[in-house]
């Protein structure tokens, strides 16, 4: 088999990934029971998070924890380091917006930095990651730097 070839099931190599260089994931609807199961393993137990009655609440529906958005992005995320990922070293988290029970996310990602480690055998990546919902909303931003297996 040609080296030029991606496998099916392997995560990109550093050296597949350039600056610019742009992607998406697929999509994943927010059940209730992902919330539900998501407090009661945590402890999240705030009520914005616990108690269903949204009534007083500015936000109209059951919310989802930043928490939990961040690691949707992440599983929808995984196919891109499947085998190839070494290490998650740093990044910060912004929530820009609600997301609720029902909402649909999927991952728009950009490749802003790429280079090699000191050692020169493998490389660090840092990517900016957008989680956007069904109607084109930014929900969540993060930016992780990524150690990654070259080819």
């Amino acid at each position: 088999m040609s080296d030029n070839v991606h496998p099916i099931g392997r995560g990109f190599a550093f050296e597949e990934l350039k600056v610019g260089m742009r992607f998406r994931t697929h999509r994943r609807t927010i059940a209730e029971a992902d919330v539900a199961a998501f407090v009661n393993l945590t402890w999240l137990t705030e009520e914005l998070f616990a108690v269903a009655d949204d009534s007083q609440r500015a936000i109209k529906g059951r919310a989802v924890p930043g928490a939990l958005v961040y690691s949707f992005a992440e599983g929808l995320l995984l196919p891109s380091m499947q085998d190839t990922g070494l290490a998650f070293l740093n990044a910060t988290l912004d929530v820009k917006g609600p997301t609720v029970v029902g909402d649909t996310v999927h991952v728009e990602c950009e490749v802003v930095e790429a280079r090699l480690t000191s050692k020169g055998d493998r490389g660090l990546v840092r990517f900016a990651n957008k989680v956007v919902n069904q109607r084109g909303e930014t929900v969540l931003e993060y930016n992780p730097l990524r150690m990654l297996k070259r080819k």
